[in-house]
């Protein structure tokens, strides 16, 4: 049993395919900072300078999901689904200005999944 610990929803992959049509290379961060920084960013990737404190938690609509250390702590034990919806957060995401943001949806690994990890 593989175990993810990030997905994306047909309507979010939709999405960022489109983005990355636009903007070329792009990645996904969490950082857990302000401005949103809790919500997931779709960013330039050339833009983005990633560290050891960032955790590459998989790859989604061919894009690679990173989330600060920090705030990884609140999320290592949930699974997270990447989805979308109309609106403008407050952040600096490739989304915001085609009127759209990324959302999380999370819940807990069953005992199997742990298991697995």
């Amino acid at each position: 049993m593989e175990v993810k610990r990030v997905e994306i929803t047909e309507e979010a992959k939709r999405l960022v395919l489109q983005l990355r049509e636009k903007h070329g290379e792009v990645i996904f961060h969490q950082s857990g900072g302000c401005c949103d920084g809790s919500s997931p960013m779709l960013l330039p990737k050339e833009d983005f300078y990633t560290d050891e404190s960032d955790i590459h938690l998989g790859n989604i609509a061919g894009v690679d999901f990173y989330m600060n250390e920090a705030q990884y702590e609140y999320w290592k034990h949930t699974h997270l689904t990447i989805d979308v919806t109309q609106g403008r957060g407050a952040s600096f995401s490739l989304e915001i200005p085609e009127g759209y943001r990324f959302i999380v949806h999370s819940r807990l690994f069953t005992e199997e999944e742990k298991k697995n990890m």
